[in-house]
C-alpha cells in the first residue's frame, strides 16, 4: 500500500514483474532543453522516474536532456540521482530500479542559443519518424521561437512531434502573440502543449466531475444560489532564488495570468458539449471573454498590490522583507495581488470572484471556495443562526473537497445548529499513490491529450486582461501596499471584500 501523506512514495518490489494499475503509454522519446536546471531536476526527470516504476513508460523509451553545460552522459545520471535523493521523499528508492531507468536517459551538449551543431542530439534520436517525440522546452520562453526554428532547420521536428511550452508564455499580450506566431511557424496547434501544472492536479480536474457529473450542485452552480468565489493560490515562501525573475514579473504576471485565470475558468464554464480537449478549451474561452476588463477608472476599487515586509513566521522564526531576499533597495513589485473579478454573463452576472495570491503569507495553500447564498428565511428564530453553506475545493497540501452543511447539534435543552462538513479527503478514501500534475500531463502529451492544456486564443485572452490591469496600475500609479511576512495579505484586501459584506476565508487547515 502507497504512503498516501507522501504522494511520492511508490508501492513497488524491486523487478518488472510488478503489476501495474496504469495503462502503459506507446514508447516515445522526450527531448528536454534546459535539462540541468530546477524544473528538469527537481520536477521533470522524477516524474518520469516514477511513471517507469509503475510500468507505464515502455523499457524502449528515450530521455534526452539538452543542456548547453559541459556533461558526460554518466555525470549527468550522477547529478539527477543526488538531486532526486536530496529533493523526494522516496522511502522506497531502489538502486536497481533507478539503474533500470537509467538505461533510458542519455545527455547531450548543445547551447541553443549560438550553437549549430545539433548531430550529437540526431545521433541520440530514433531515425524512425514514427515514433512518438516530445520536445520540452524547460527554458526562458524568448527562446522557444528560436529553439523551434533550429529543430526544423537540423530537421528534428518532424511531422509527428510535438512540442511542450512552459508558462510563462511571454510577459505580454505582444510577446505572447509573438511568441505563438514563432512556435506556430514549426508546429501546427495540435502539436503544442502550452503546459500549466495546475491543470494537472487531482482536485482541478475534480472540478468537472463534481460540477457536471452531479446533478444535485449544477443547479445551484449559479447567481441564483451563490454569493461569491474566492480563489486563492497562498505560499509561505518568499522568492527564493527566482529574485531577479521576480522582481521583473510580480504576482499578476507570475500567478494570475495562467494558474488563477485557468481555476477561474473551470469554476465557472459551462457545459462543455464532451470532455474533448476543443470543446473543453472552447467553454474556458468564452469566460476569459466574458471577463470585465479593469481600467483606471476601476483599478483601485477592484485590486490590491502588496509587497512583503519584515515579519514572523507561523513557528516564531524572523522573516526578511522582499527588498531583502532579492538584493534591491527600492522596488514596486507586488508579491500580493488581490482582485475583484466579474463575468458579465448570464449565469454570473452580479457574483464577486475574489482572486488572490501571495509570497510569505501565513501557510501554503491553495484552494477554491464556494460561498452560498443565506437561506432567505429562518425557522429557527432570531437566537439560532444559521451560516451559509460552503464548498471548499482544496488543491494543496492536502487534496480534499468538504461542503459545510448546518445540524442539529444532539442533545436535549433547546435547538442548537452546528456547522459540520461533509469531508471527500483524497489521503483518507484513496489508499493508492496516485501520479502527480507532471506525471499525469507528461503521460497526456504522449497520448496526444490536449484537453488539460491551454490553447493559443486561451493564453492571448488572459493576457489581454491581464494588460488591462497593468496598464491600470501605470495610469493611476497605484503603489503596494505593504503587509508583513507570515500574515494574510494587506488589509486593503480585506477592506475590499468588507465593501460587499464579504470577508476571506481563514488560510488554515480545513
Amino acid at each position: 500500500m502507497a504512503d498516501t501523506q507522501n504522494p511520492h512514495a511508490i508501492p513497488h518490489v524491486d523487478g518488472d514483474d510488478t503489476a501495474s494499475a496504469f495503462v502503459p503509454v506507446a514508447p516515445f522519446e522526450i527531448v528536454v532543453f534546459g535539462g540541468t536546471g530546477d524544473l528538469a531536476r527537481r520536477k521533470l526527470l522524477p516524474a518520469l522516474y516514477h511513471r517507469f516504476c509503475d510500468n507505464q513508460i515502455p523499457a524502449n523509451s528515450r530521455i534526452v536532456a539538452v543542456s548547453r553545460s559541459e556533461h558526460s552522459r554518466e555525470d549527468y545520471l550522477d547529478l539527477i540521482k543526488s538531486n532526486y535523493l536530496d529533493f523526494e521523499q522516496d522511502e522506497n528508492f531502489s538502486e536497481k530500479r533507478w539503474a533500470k531507468f537509467c538505461e533510458l536517459v542519455d545527455y547531450a551538449g548543445i547551447d541553443v542559443i549560438d550553437g549549430d551543431n545539433w548531430d550529437d542530439l540526431r545521433g541520440k534520436l530514433d531515425p524512425d519518424e514514427k515514433l512518438i517525440r516530445v520536445f520540452y522546452l524547460a527554458m526562458p520562453p524568448r527562446l522557444f521561437g528560436e529553439i523551434c526554428a533550429k529543430l526544423k532547420t537540423a530537421g528534428l521536428a518532424h511531422k509527428g512531434s510535438r512540442v511542450v511550452l512552459e508558462k510563462p508564455i511571454g510577459t505580454d499580450f505582444d510577446s505572447a502573440h509573438e511568441i505563438n506566431e514563432a512556435v506556430g511557424q514549426v508546429f501546427d496547434e495540435e502539436r503544442i502543449y502550452r503546459i500549466d501544472h495546475y491543470l494537472g492536479k487531482e482536485t482541478v480536474q475534480n472540478l468537472l466531475v463534481l460540477r457536471f457529473g452531479n446533478v444535485l450542485l449544477e443547479p445551484l452552480w449559479s447567481s441564483s444560489a451563490i454569493e461569491h468565489i474566492e480563489i486563492t493560490v497562498a505560499e509561505s515562501i518568499g522568492v527564493g532564488g527566482r529574485g531577479s525573475y521576480y522582481d521583473g514579473s510580480g504576482a499578476l504576471r507570475d500567478m494570475v495570468q495562467n494558474h488563477l485565470l485557468q481555476l477561474l475558468c473551470l469554476s465557472t464554464m459551462e457545459m462543455p458539449a464532451s470532455i474533448n480537449a476543443d470543446d473543453l478549451r472552447t467553454e474556458k474561452i468564452k469566460v476569459l471573454r466574458a471577463l470585465e476588463p479593469v481600467t483606471p477608472d476601476s483599478v483601485e476599487k477592484v485590486t490590491v498590490r502588496g509587497q512583503y515586509v519584515k515579519g514572523m513566521s507561523e513557528d516564531g522564526q524572523p522573516m526578511d522583507d522582499y527588498l531583502s531576499d532579492v538584493g534591491v533597495t527600492s522596488s514596486q513589485a507586488e508579491t500580493y495581488v488581490a482582485i475583484q473579478a466579474q463575468i458579465k454573463n448570464w449565469r454570473w452576472a452580479g457574483v464577486p470572484i475574489y482572486l488572490r495570491t501571495g509570497k510569505r503569507m501565513s501557510s501554503r495553500r491553495s484552494e477554491i471556495v464556494i460561498q452560498f447564498k443565506p437561506v432567505p428565511h429562518s425557522i429557527f428564530g432570531k437566537g439560532t443562526p444559521i451560516n451559509p453553506n460552503k464548498m471548499v475545493i482544496r488543491l494543496q497540501p492536502d487534496e480534499a473537497v468538504k461542503l459545510w452543511l448546518e445540524i442539529k447539534e444532539p442533545g436535549a435543552g433547546g435547538l442548537r445548529l452546528k456547522t459540520l462538513p461533509l469531508n471527500l479527503s483524497y489521503a483518507d478514501n484513496f489508499t493508492v499513490r496516485y501520479p502527480d500534475a507532471y506525471e499525469r500531463l507528461l503521460m497526456d502529451v504522449v497520448r496526444g491529450n490536449l484537453s488539460l492544456f491551454m490553447r493559443r486564443d486561451e493564453v492571448e485572452a488572459a493576457w489581454r486582461w491581464v494588460d488591462g490591469i497593468i496598464d491600470a496600475w501605470a495610469s493611476v500609479e497605484q503603489p503596494v501596499q505593504y503587509y508583513p511576512a507570515g500574515s494574510e495579505g494587506p488589509k486593503a484586501a480585506s477592506d475590499m471584500l468588507a465593501k460587499n459584506g464579504d470577508k476571506w476565508a481563514d488560510i488554515s487547515p480545513l
